[in-house]
């Protein structure tokens, strides 16, 4: 690492400002920070001073999606090897699944660093680090059968309408992975209804052994039919989106990121919790045999309600920032996912709308937080 150091300080004079390469001071400066922490601090104004800068903590996040991730491509190999009734082998299945992934994971990258270069070169800024998680977000909230092309321009609207827009990292309003996926949703329906996942097989309409269909459980409970038992779908064994199948794996990244004190708790078991007592609501409500009468625990290892509760709707940038505003802002969160896929046919997921929806309101929680904090103050200095 001396060596590697020594060598960034030669040529950094010549990517300074007055430097022969000075314009591209901004992303010889991302490079660096990423590669080093930063040898510089704030000079003025109030600040919290901490080791671990926005670099370092991304970089923890992305470390607990590995295990999602590593999943996603066995489960992807897995779902090939069943709809053609193969024997393949647990490596065999895990590279299969590797070479289908990894080209999604390539493209969010290259397109969405490319996107976020450009706009530091131009404002003359540094580079935000908030793409380094949002980079492979993108990719596990996504059909595995998504073409790169849209899967680029869904990158480009997340990184230019959901962040640069309103200023970069730090500053944007809605979660940009969330925005990326809800581009396809709107603007390409087919490639992610939610309803199917891609099969290799399955989509060259061949070699697909009978009874295989390829249909998400979300998609089977919504038509009435038959679902994976409940350890199949808490393990991972499902179709769906690449990152999204195992709750298993999830919890494993929660696990770490509540360990390091980067994710916030109080929202996990709040979107947990809402989503659980709502099921259970309607559970009660139940007429006999309807979508209403699925199992409440069910509702918690389907779909991507997991993988939105651990690593959407924590992002401390757009969900609730008060104590207790996170209580409310993930308890909503549960709440509106069970209902929109209850009660809308025509979308059965609901947690990517549910968080969007959430994220618009987080400023309108905090502030009704912060308003009623400064008139119970009020109310005690007036009785004293």
């Amino acid at each position: 690492m001396k060596v590697l150091k020594k060598l960034v300080d030669n040529i950094k004079p010549t990517f300074s400002k007055g430097g022969k390469l000075g314009f591209l001071h901004s992303t010889f400066d991302a490079f660096e920070t990423f590669l080093f922490v930063p040898d510089h601090v704030t000079k003025k104004g109030v600040h919290v001073r901490d080791s671990l800068d926005l670099k370092r903590t991304m970089t923890m996040v992305i470390l607990a999606l590995m295990p999602a991730l590593l999943f996603g491509m066995y489960n992807t190999g897995y779902q090939h090897n069943l709809s053609i009734g193969g024997d393949m082998s647990f490596w065999a299945m895990f590279f299969f699944g590797l070479l289908k992934v990894l080209p999604l994971i390539i493209v969010s990258y290259v397109v969405g660093l490319g996107v976020e270069f450009i706009a530091a070169q131009i404002r003359g800024h540094e580079v935000n680090e908030g793409y380094l998680v949002t980079g492979m977000l993108i990719p596990l909230i996504m059909p595995v059968d998504v073409p790169l092309w849209i899967l680029a321009l869904s990158v480009i609207f997340a990184v230019v309408i959901g962040k640069e827009v309103f200023g970069g990292t730090g500053m944007n309003i809605w979660n940009p992975a969330l925005l990326s996926r809800a581009f396809v949703f709107f603007a390409y329906p087919s490639q992610i209804s939610g309803d199917k996942i891609w099969i290799e097989g399955l989509s060259k309409g061949e070699g697909i052994v009978d009874g295989f269909s390829g249909a998400t459980p979300l998609a089977n409970a919504a038509a009435g039919q038959d679902i994976p038992s409940f350890m199949d779908m808490f393990i991972g064994f499902i179709p769906g989106s690449i990152g999204e199948t195992s709750t298993l794996a999830i919890l494993i990244g929660a696990a770490l990121l509540l360990f390091t004190g980067i994710a916030s708790w109080k929202i996990m078991f709040s979107t947990f919790a809402g989503g659980m007592l709502t099921a259970l609501l309607l559970n009660a409500l139940a007429p006999e045999g309807s979508y209403m009468a699925l199992p409440a625990v069910n509702h918690l290892v389907m779909g991507g309600f997991a993988f939105g509760a651990v690593f959407m709707a924590t992002d401390p940038v757009t969900g609730s920032q008060t104590e207790r505003g996170k209580w409310i802002y993930g308890f909503l969160i549960g709440v509106m996912a069970i209902l929109i896929r209850v009660f809308n046919p025509g979308y059965p997921e609901g947690m990517m709308l549910a968080i969007l929806l959430l994220n618009t309101f987080a400023p309108f929680i905090d502030h009704f937080v912060v308003q009623s904090n400064i008139k119970r103050r009020l109310r005690r200095a007036a009785i004293k």
